[in-house]
């Protein structure tokens, strides 16, 4: 196997992308954060004039390289330059002939002969994970009401607001569903998470009986996504969104101040396949089965770099 690495920043998204793609293809991989100098961390990537002096990587060069983000693809477009195979993820805002594949969701946009298209982005979800966490947590959430609803709560991105307002209008949502439909709540913020949000959701629903994950110990993460009977997504992360509709549960979206033209477009494309609905303040179960492309990209990666 070629030595393999993941470059992106420090988003959790973005490095469960690229580990989730790695661990699909069946490649040993290490993830390298990448954390721009002075003064190119003020400078969009695609300008750089040296794209590994500017974020200090040195060699030995990796002879694979999974880029994920635009940062990644500037360092990517650069090492491939120097011999590396790089695979891109996520729209490189380059030229797309500077990598030699690029995985991109269709809210991108972007086609080519080297372009593999998936419906969502990548991530980590699969059966076998899923089985194991819920083996894991299901004694630990055993004392909360079924239905069992998930919460996977994002944060403000630049293009959504989650503020204490917003905060306390999805906690009084969640606890009238509680109330009228006796569901049970397991929630997890995420790293975006800010801290008025997060109090103001705990107000509402740690008085009701809902679980709220503290941030400490084991994150419950994948076994909330596991045991879920239904799932609500706060509607500014493409990445949790992508990763709930990866498993047997109907997903809600929950709104938030703001608006994103990209997040529209992926949103409609899962509404309009019947896999995700508006969260309107009440508990839905419809029919729906998981939707996941990253074991395909990941095959469809190996064919065509010949790792088969």
């Amino acid at each position: 196997m070629p030595l393999t690495r993941i470059l992106c920043e420090d988003y959790a998204g973005l490095q469960s992308q690229g580990i989730g793609l790695a661990e699909a293809a069946g490649l040993p991989a290490e993830t390298l954060v990448l954390v721009p100098r002075r003064p190119w961390r003020w400078v969009a990537a695609r300008l750089w004039p040296a794209p590994l002096a500017a974020t200090g990587l040195a060699p030995p060069f990796p002879e694979l390289v999974i880029a994920v983000g635009g940062v990644a693809a500037a360092v990517g477009a650069a090492l491939r330059r120097r011999g590396a195979r790089v695979v891109q993820v996520q729209h490189p805002r380059m030229a797309l002939d500077r990598f030699d594949l690029i995985i991109a969701a269709a809210h991108d946009r972007i086609s080519g002969p080297n372009v593999i298209v998936t419906r969502t982005a990548l991530h980590r979800v699969t059966p076998a994970r899923l089985a194991a966490a819920a083996a894991l947590w299901a004694p630990r959430l055993a004392h909360l009401p079924r239905p069992l609803v998930a919460v996977l709560v994002g944060g403000a991105n630049g293009r959504f607001r989650l503020d204490r307002a917003a905060g306390a209008r999805l906690g009084a949502e969640l606890a009238a569903m509680m109330r009228g439909e006796r569901a049970g709540i397991a929630l997890t913020p995420s790293r975006r998470t800010g801290a008025a949000a997060l109090a103001a959701l705990r107000v509402a629903l740690e008085p009701l009986g809902g679980y709220v994950w503290d941030g400490t110990g084991e994150n419950p993460y994948f076994g909330l996504l596991a045991l879920a009977d239904a799932i609500i997504v706060t509607v500014d992360s493409v990445s949790m969104i992508s990763e709930a509709v990866a498993t047997n549960a109907p997903v809600m979206l929950a709104p938030l101040p703001g608006r994103a033209r990209r997040n529209a477009v992926f949103v409609a494309a899962l509404t309009a396949a019947g896999r995700v609905r508006p969260f309107a303040g009440r508990l839905e179960r419809w029919p729906v089965a998981p939707l996941d492309d990253t074991s395909l990209a990941a095959a469809e990666m190996r064919r065509r770099l010949g790792l088969d």
